[in-house]
């Protein structure tokens, strides 16, 4: 498949998941009745069928969720003019979020029901500039460990010609969750 065409493909599909985002219940943080019972992948995969609100933070920065599996998360991001320091390439932070919210999304997969995980450490590692010329990347988060207490994750944020941009890093603190 050529870069066009994965690059058609990739948009495609964020069309057919923007449509069913925006007839859900759209961005927020979902009702504890909501994900009584479910696990980390069932509240994922209700989030990517807009059965739950997905985070506001996806919305700010144009980017979201497109595939979640056990042990995967992939989101998919517009590079904007919005998000540029001020030498005219976009901000290190939008990299880091992005590839954060794969990762984090990742280890949440994992989690069953009652435990949860919060961020301990991200390192990220830019390697090539981006603009908006550059019209979607992907940030493909996948879980190396998933412990008891500590799960810890890796991800790449490439381009629809398999250009890589930047990858990352994170060890993640797993506990039960409160009130439980």
């Amino acid at each position: 498949m050529t870069s066009t065409d994965q690059l058609a493909s990739w948009i495609a599909e964020e069309d057919a998941i923007n449509e069913r985002l925006n007839a859900g219940p759209g961005p927020g943080v979902a009702r504890p009745e909501q994900i009584a019972g479910k696990t980390g992948l069932e509240m994922m995969q209700a989030m990517l069928r807009a059965e739950i609100p997905y985070a506001a933070i996806a919305k700010t920065l144009h980017f979201q969720l497109i595939e979640v599996g056990l042990g995967k998360a992939v989101f998919q991001g517009t590079p904007r003019a919005e998000h540029l320091n001020p030498m005219g390439g976009i901000h290190g932070g939008w990299f880091a979020t992005l590839l954060d919210s794969a990762l984090g999304c990742a280890v949440h997969t994992m989690m069953p029901v009652g435990r949860a995980y919060t961020t301990a450490e991200l390192g990220v590692n830019l390697v090539k500039g981006l603009t908006p010329k550059v019209q979607r990347v992907r940030a493909e988060g996948k879980v190396i460990h998933c412990g008891r207490q500590l799960a810890t994750a890796e991800a790449r944020l490439v381009g629809a010609d398999g250009t890589l941009y930047a990858h990352a890093t994170t060890t993640c603190l797993v506990f039960e969750m409160p009130g439980r």
